[in-house]
């Protein structure tokens, strides 16, 4: 699984997590910190939306050796 660090305004450690590659884009669990309290998603992102996000830099892949993974 590959793990991405989202860009956010308030220097928290909000990161995403692939699941699962689909033919049209990929599940993802994403883990937001909200004062102290984990929010954590599971959604759907394309991979059209994917890129862009790559490109802008709003998301930078990183070590897994660097974060614990949230599962369920």
């Amino acid at each position: 699984m590959e793990s991405y660090a989202l860009k956010s305004n308030n220097n928290s450690n909000d990161f995403m997590t692939v699941l699962k590659t689909l033919d049209d884009g990929f599940v993802v669990r994403i883990v937001r910190d909200r004062d102290g309290y984990e929010e954590v998603v599971t959604d759907f992102i394309s991979k059209d939306l994917f890129d862009s996000c790559i490109r802008t830099g709003y998301i930078k892949k990183i070590e897994h050796n660097n974060i614990s993974v949230a599962t369920a």
